[in-house]
């Protein structure tokens, strides 16, 4: 079973999963593709949500409050990654983007090894759905400009200016590059 809660935030209402090996949902209760995201994690783990509790769920909630208070930059939790193995090496690649900074698309695909995978790194991206703590937000238009997130651009705008502002990165230049 995948043990699913719903919780307040500052960004809006949120599920969380999680099984024994982590958390493998944080994600937007208004976001347009969560129940393909959900239906996803169900087959890679052949397991089935329920409404429930399960201790990390514990776990996630105090370390976000640390980060909505500015004082977590990374999150230590187990996460069980539901995805094929370029989605998990994706989503591994977004968790080296440091708090409190951006990287293109083209940037992330040349970390990753191929510059060329630019449009198959932002599908990933977008399927992403430990929002926050894998921190797919971070990644914006090579020009600097925000470009799609699951929780709207208006949240995406919101964390990065929030870990800017708590990074000590927040001064001069532009905001986003």
């Amino acid at each position: 079973m995948i043990a699913l809660k719903h919780i307040k935030t500052p960004v809006g209402q949120m599920r969380i999963g999680a099984t024994d090996d982590g958390i493998c949902l944080f994600d937007f209760q208004y976001r347009r593709s969560i129940d393909s995201i959900m239906r996803r994690i169900q087959t890679h783990t052949g397991k089935d949500f329920a409404e429930g509790d399960h201790p990390y769920f514990a776990l996630l909630e105090a370390q976000m409050e640390e980060y909505w208070q500015g004082t977590r930059k990374d999150f230590d939790l187990p996460l069980h990654l539901a995805g094929t193995d370029f989605q998990k090496s994706v989503w591994n690649g977004l968790l080296q983007i440091p708090y409190g900074e951006t990287r293109s698309y083209k940037q992330q695909s040349i970390f990753l090894g191929n510059e060329k995978a630019i449009r198959a790194v932002a599908g990933a991206n977008g399927e992403n759905g430990i929002a926050i703590i894998i921190p797919c937000h971070r990644v914006i238009g090579e020009d600097g400009s925000l470009t799609g997130y699951g929780g709207g651009l208006p949240i995406k705008k919101w964390l990065l200016e929030h870990e800017r502002r708590h990074s000590g990165k927040a001064a001069q230049g532009e905001l986003f590059g």
